[in-house]
């Protein structure tokens, strides 16, 4: 009784103070998420980035905390959304292009435009893993230098660690973090490796492809994958000696779209040229992003697209989950050498080898 006495006095005078006890484990993951999100609420950018790299944890305790605070994130954003409607939606753009085209300028740029505005914004950027190392250079804000200094924006650099798609496993949840702690319009900057980055595409509101003046002709610009699946297109680095082969690629590629099928039937690709470095175009294209969010809203498209985003999003957690069940099981770890060793001197086939895996795995998946 007394050490319970201790324990709400303490928190109510400190909230930042964490006295467990002998509070069972889930109540200590319950208290300390509970404290985690307080930090949240009140804007806290420290509890914010404390916040994501715990849910970026593979520590399995860690992780039992992160889906506490997760489900406290879920029900303080349903309670928003049941007393304000869809405005009480945050605002995320998906952004994915290739290396080179100015992906993180472009951010710099009409980041400082929007806090200019009155907004608080969110940047979540991928960097790749290396295959050899595992290691990210994580170096997205250098590019930012303006943005990454101001009290109203956040940026968070974060490695794939292997995932492919453009995004790292946890980005869905570091967006409902971001927008728990109150900034309103959240960038995703995907890694920038090519045409299969679409993932970002199933966990935004918008999905935005940045090239660059002379990107590849109109063939170039048909091709499938990202550039089916976005709502605008913009051509970077429009200013100076750029500005022709700027015009030339969006007139290439506004032709191209021409023979895509719209992602979102109330909506037709837009194709605009801006300049990151002298802030040409900026403006128009934050006007353009609104005028989607509208178009979204009053066709209800905006919600039906948020719930089918958290269904995906379930079934890729299932895949991951099992993908990563399977390689830890017991039975698989000790067949695994000698399978792999029949399959690399061609006794049997691949696929032979990971059947024979599959059904080791099928007999106890718990072990």
């Amino acid at each position: 009784m007394l050490k319970q006495i201790a324990q709400d006095f303490f928190c109510q005078k400190f909230p930042g103070f964490r006295f467990y006890g002998t509070l069972t484990a889930n109540a200590q993951h319950e208290r300390f998420a509970r404290w985690l999100l307080g930090g949240l609420l009140r804007g806290d950018r420290t509890s914010l980035a404390e916040a994501i790299t715990l849910i970026e944890s593979s520590n399995p305790a860690k992780q039992l905390k992160a889906q506490k605070l997760l489900n406290l994130v879920l029900e303080n954003e349903n309670e928003k959304v049941a007393r304000e409607g869809p405005k009480a939606f945050s605002f995320r753009i998906g952004i994915s292009g290739p290396p080179g085209a100015g992906k993180s300028t472009f951010l710099e740029a009409i980041g400082m435009h929007l806090l200019g505005k009155g907004h608080k914004v969110g940047c979540l950027t991928v960097d790749p893993s290396s295959r050899i190392t595992g290691g990210s250079l994580l170096g997205d804000k250098t590019r930012m230098p303006n943005l990454s200094k101001d009290h109203r924006a956040f940026i968070r650099p974060s490695p794939t660690c292997g995932i492919l798609g453009g995004v790292t496993r946890t980005t869905s949840d570091s967006i409902n973090l971001v927008e728990a702690a109150g900034f309103d319009v959240v960038f995703v900057e995907t890694v920038g490796s090519g045409q299969n980055e679409y993932v970002v595409a199933d966990m935004t509101d918008i999905f935005v492809v940045i090239i660059s003046p002379g990107a590849g002709d109109e063939l170039q610009a048909m091709k499938r994958g990202i550039m089916e699946l976005s709502h605008v297109v913009i051509v970077n680095k429009s200013d100076g000696d750029l500005i022709p082969a700027a015009r030339r690629t969006q007139g290439e590629y506004i032709s191209a779209l021409k023979f895509m099928t719209p992602e979102n039937t109330h909506w037709k690709p837009k194709v605009i040229r801006v300049s990151s470095v002298t802030g040409e175009g900026i403006p128009e294209c934050w006007d353009l992003f609104q005028k989607f969010r509208e178009t979204a809203i009053s066709s209800d498209e905006f919600v039906k697209r948020r719930s089918a985003q958290s269904t995906m999003r379930m079934w890729r957690f299932i895949e991951e989950h099992l993908q990563s069940s399977f390689k830890s099981n017991s039975t698989v770890q000790a067949m695994r050498r000698g399978i792999e060793e029949a399959v690399s001197s061609g006794r049997i086939t691949s696929s032979a080898g990971a059947l024979l895996l599959i059904d080791a795995f099928r007999e106890d998946p718990c072990r």
